[in-house]
């Protein structure tokens, strides 16, 4: 069975139990693996595009995505968030990507698979816990209004890729950047010398980089989740505006 949204009961036991060998993080190819073996999972990027798409979902909002990892031109580490995404045409609206990963190349391969990236009052790509990771965004809009009608043009031209919303972590909520890279490049070697690999990875430097800071990455971790997820409301309404205004409602 597919839950599309959770009691607070199923949430605390995936978080009491994640890591157990019970739990399944769930990317795309491992949903209809879960559903047959009737195991609980919690979902990636990926996977959640997909079972939106599936339940007419046209916009969710997460942390931040998966993209191509350090040295992802020599390991092929690449997430399937960037590949899913080109597949639906669901907005995900996030604080950027990970700060773990090698940004350059994820919006590189966002571009080639036809995903709009588009900035949320700002013309810079954010990195998870900081503002800005140095990097332009191509597009920006200041409303959520503008960016439901990105959504409609999309779907009036019958395009299927889907669309990033990258909004900046509230200033007052950012972690330093110097710290947080430090505890990253420490994380990264720690993960190499203990042979860390595959979807452990991500969890496991996210861990060390929380024990760096202090927990502080975990609090800009939770803000930047809330911030998201009501920018994302604001533009599922605002979607839904559009659609009345043009009559055509879904």
């Amino acid at each position: 069975m597919i839950y599309i949204g959770l009691e607070p009961s199923q949430v605390e036991y995936l978080c009491r139990e994640a890591g157990s060998p019970d739990i399944i993080k769930a990317t795309t190819r491992d949903i209809a693996y879960a559903v047959a073996t009737r195991r609980s999972a919690g979902t990636t990027v990926a996977a959640t595009c997909t079972l939106a798409h599936m339940a007419g979902i046209r916009v969710f909002a997460t942390g931040g995505i998966g993209g191509v990892h350090r040295d992802g031109h020599v390991t092929m580490d690449v997430s399937a968030d960037l590949i899913e995404m080109s597949r639906v045409p669901v907005a995900v609206v996030c604080a950027g990507a990970k700060s773990i990963l090698d940004l350059p190349r994820t919006l590189e391969v966002l571009e080639t698979q036809g995903v709009t990236v588009i900035g949320y009052r700002s013309d810079d790509f954010p990195a998870f816990y900081t503002r800005s990771s140095g990097l332009k965004v191509p597009y920006r809009a200041d409303t959520a209004r503008q960016c439901a009608e990105l959504l409609w043009a999309k779907q009036l031209l019958n395009q299927h890729t889907g669309t990033l919303v990258t909004q900046p972590i509230a200033a007052q909520d950012e972690a330093e950047a110097v710290i947080v890279d430090k505890a990253i490049q420490e994380a990264v070697k720690l993960a190499e010398q203990q042979h860390v690999t595959g979807n452990k990875v991500t969890p496991f430097i996210l861990g060390h980089v929380n024990k760096v800071t202090s927990g502080h990455a975990m609090k800009s971790n939770i803000a930047l989740l809330q911030q998201n997820a009501q920018l994302a409301a604001q533009i599922a309404v605002e979607f839904s505006n559009v659609a009345k205004q043009q009559n055509q409602v879904r």
